[in-house]
């Protein structure tokens, strides 16, 4: 079995409105992709280094898949908006199989 793959993404979101249409539009890609929210904003607490106000953490099946739903032309269209609305980073990342 394969190992699953990671979004991990710390934004600082500029404007909260045009977010919210990120939010709607990459639905579906997600969904296309078996993405599973696993943190999505809630409370944190930086104690080392610096990160954006917002994490989130998205598990896809695999790795394969997390790559394929960031280069899907859905998931492609629905980053044009979150680039208007939010600075920040995202890494894509193999989980770690016993």
């Amino acid at each position: 079995m394969a190992p699953k793959g990671y979004w991990i993404a710390n934004m600082d979101v500029r404007d909260a409105e045009v977010y919210d249409k990120y939010r709607a539009a990459n639905a579906k890609p997600f969904a296309d992709y078996g993405a599973k929210f696993l943190v999505r904003g809630g409370t944190q607490q930086t104690r080392e280094g610096s990160v954006h106000p917002r994490t989130v953490v998205i598990e896809f099946p695999s790795y394969a898949e997390a790559v394929a739903c960031y280069e899907s032309s859905a998931y492609q269209s629905a980053k044009e908006i979150r680039l208007n609305a939010a600075d920040g980073s995202l890494m894509i990342i193999e989980g770690y199989e016993n």
